[in-house]
């Protein structure tokens, strides 16, 4: 990932939100999503960053992402945002990087966002998650449209029948009967919802 478009907070910066593309898009795409739904209004005190990745094979691609989404994480730390205050999100492969990021991570993150994705590399699990008594309490929201037709709805089942089985507390999944491989309005207010609640202002 070689460029990110940013919102940035509008009051003191206390929180922020990574959102990692699908392959194939750009992050100015997931930019102009959050901006058209007013979402940054909603946490003021928030800074949203959009990567774009370069083009690459799929199998380089997941590794790479996480490696630059874990610098972004250790980035923001190194700022002063504590890391209970970094959620991370993303749609399709960009989802499937957060949500496996935020399970293996040595730090405690904010929350996860996954849009029509799956959890990638489920076959290691529980064994590649990081241990520590506060990960469970990690708030994930997993959306999906029934009507995908590139990232199955029975993945993405799969990837929630495997999170609640590691007992995780604040897990939601929410399927949209007539979205396919996109995003509509409701999810993005379910997204809205979700970020509000979960990184609250603290000033």
């Amino acid at each position: 990932m070689t460029d990110s478009l940013v919102i940035s907070s509008n009051e003191k910066h206390t929180a922020t939100i990574i959102f990692l593309h699908g392959l194939g898009d750009v992050g100015a795409s997931w930019h102009d999503v959050f901006d058209k739904y007013r979402i940054a209004k909603s946490v003021p005190y928030a800074k949203f960053i959009f990567p774009t990745a370069p083009i690459q094979k799929v199998t380089l691609n997941l590794g790479m992402s996480m490696t630059t989404l874990s610098n972004l994480i250790e980035e923001e730390i190194k700022n002063g945002i504590l890391s209970e205050r970094i959620m991370v999100g993303g749609f399709s492969m960009g989802g499937a990087v957060a949500l496996y990021t935020a399970l293996t991570s040595p730090h405690t993150l904010g929350g996860v966002i996954a849009l029509s994705t799956w959890l990638p590399l489920a076959s290691t699990f529980p064994q590649a998650l990081v241990s520590g008594d506060n990960k469970v309490d990690l708030p994930i929201i997993q959306c999906h449209g029934a009507q995908d037709p590139l990232v199955q709805l029975r993945w993405a089942r799969m990837t929630e029948r495997i999170i609640k089985a590691m007992d995780f507390k604040h897990y939601t999944f929410n399927e949209y009967s007539d979205m396919g491989h996109s995003s509509c309005g409701r999810e993005i207010k379910d997204v809205s919802s979700f970020i509000v609640q979960h990184l609250p202002n603290i000033d």
